[in-house]
């Protein structure tokens, strides 16, 4: 699919249409491509005369093949996040940006772009040039990116009254979320430090255009910012995480010792039942009148003083 935009008059324009049609196309600033299907993908590079990168190039990790500058223009392949079943993945997009346009390619839709396009329909996304509209993108993820930090806070908030205060809480599912908003915070973080690396390559490949940069050197402030925010969140998930496991210690070794100390009660009235059932036939207790009831009292005494002697020491 692809989504075609206008500067007019300082502000992003979406161009209406049935399709994208050719005019459209030439006439477009900024062309979104989201799952851009085979034909859509030789219309534009017959129309802009360059190759558009596969989806393997763009998973590329290595700086040289994330940022780099070539005849089509200068390439940014940045890493944005995706809501997907309670947790985050990120999502590789593909800049290019020319003299005359910006072109993203995508194959998964994320909140930046939805946010962008629907704040372009309201006439709310101001920009003088393409690479001014490039900034501009990075700026808004920088903001959703906080965004998502402050809910992630928030989710960990609830964790940490369910792990450190209610004493009903199943800890199991406690350990589950934990490892959910960890792996969130995780790729937030890879997200943020992909975000420095691509701003501070357009701070150098962007130095003939003073009007933003200091719109960039804000955004890696914002990103340092942020990534120490990761950094104190993976702190307390750790924290947490190893206070669930150890109030999980601590019930099963109180149920080991209920075990244990019950064992040990029972062990005397054992012996002595034991003892009497024994078939020798000569057993002096087996004459006495008061036998039976006899070792019925020494199995109930014998049982009993284990049992107060624990409870004397506190054990119980």
């Amino acid at each position: 699919m692809l989504r075609l935009f206008t500067i007019d008059k300082g502000l992003i324009r979406e161009i209406q249409s049935d399709g994208a049609t050719v005019e459209d196309i030439r006439k477009a600033d900024w062309i979104d491509a989201l799952e851009p299907g085979e034909d859509e993908r030789e219309l534009l590079q017959s129309l802009l005369r360059i190759d558009l990168p596969e989806s393997d190039d763009v998973e590329e990790i290595e700086a040289s093949a994330r940022c780099f500058v070539d005849q089509a223009g200068l390439h940014v392949h940045s890493l944005f996040l995706a809501p997907h079943e309670g947790r985050y993945d990120t999502v590789s997009v593909a800049c290019i940006l020319q003299p005359k346009r910006l072109i993203t390619i995508r194959d998964n839709d994320t909140a930046d772009f939805r946010l962008l396009r629907l704040r372009a329909r309201r006439g709310q996304v101001s920009s003088a040039s393409p690479a001014e509209l490039l900034v501009t993108l990075f700026e808004q993820k920088v903001e959703n990116h906080a965004d998502t930090l402050e809910d992630i806070h928030y989710q960990l908030e609830k964790v940490s009254h369910l792990v450190l205060e209610d004493e009903e809480a199943e800890l199991e599912d406690a350990i589950s979320k934990l490892a959910q908003l960890e792996d969130s915070n995780g790729k937030m973080r890879l997200c943020l430090m992909d975000t420095q690396r691509n701003i501070s390559f357009l701070l150098r490949h962007l130095s003939g255009i003073s009007d933003y940069r200091e719109t960039m050197r804000e955004i890696i402030r914002d990103v340092e910012t942020l990534m120490s925010h990761t950094t104190f969140l993976f702190d307390k998930i750790n924290f947490l995480m190893d206070s669930t496991q150890g109030f999980i210690n601590i019930e099963q070794n109180q149920i080991i010792k209920t075990f244990s100390i019950a064992a040990v009660v029972f062990l005397p009235p054992t012996l002595v039942a034991s003892i009497y059932g024994m078939n020798f036939h000569f057993m002096p207790e087996l004459d006495w009148q008061l036998g039976y009831p006899g070792a019925l009292a020494l199995m109930v005494a014998s049982g009993f003083a284990p049992y107060w002697y624990f409870k004397r020491k506190g054990w119980l």
